[in-house]
């Protein structure tokens, strides 16, 4: 079954695969707006990530101008993410083949569902803090906050990796 899919897969991208294989320029346009992407959305949030760390080492660092900031962080990082999907797509889809058989390929899948969970998590509760969480789990949800952004920062390191893997390993 998986092996009829991967063929049907491969049979349905194939004119892509060819324009693809065929074109440097697709190649490389595809590949750098990829890595722009994972550049700048990962940037951001890894200086967010270091933000949010810095708050929350104190008691009164997580005021309404820190999570203002941190919250102008969000549009910025899924637009980068949303191009890292559409672009990791047109790379997998352009060899369907390589991509189905990669565990790297799994492992990267994996880790970007992980860091799109991670975010909703980290949004979810900047947006409970800053809405007048009660006093009594505002201990809470800063420690939340804090190992979200540690989990950000793996995330994003470990998607490098498994991207690097996945180049060199297949």
């Amino acid at each position: 079954m998986i092996a009829s899919l991967i063929a049907t897969l491969t049979q349905l991208f194939a004119p892509w695969n060819e324009l693809y294989a065929n074109s440097k320029v697709i190649e490389s346009l595809v590949t750098s707006l990829h890595l722009v992407a994972m550049m700048i959305g990962g940037g951001i949030a890894i200086a967010a990530d270091r933000d949010t760390l810095r708050a929350t080492r104190t008691s009164a660092g997580i005021g309404p101008d820190t999570l203002e900031r941190l919250s102008g962080t969000h549009r910025p990082v899924l637009i980068a993410l949303t191009v890292l999907l559409l672009t990791g797509l047109a790379l997998a889809t352009a060899d369907v083949e390589t991509f189905s058989k990669s565990p790297a390929f799994l492992i990267k899948l994996s880790i970007v569902a992980l860091l799109v969970i991670n975010g909703a998590v980290l949004v979810t509760t900047e947006r409970q803090l800053g809405g007048g969480a009660p006093v009594e789990a505002v201990p809470r949800l800063r420690r939340r906050l804090r190992l979200t952004a540690r989990l950000s920062l793996a995330l994003w390191v470990g998607t490098v990796i498994a991207g690097a893997v996945l180049v060199n390993a297949g």
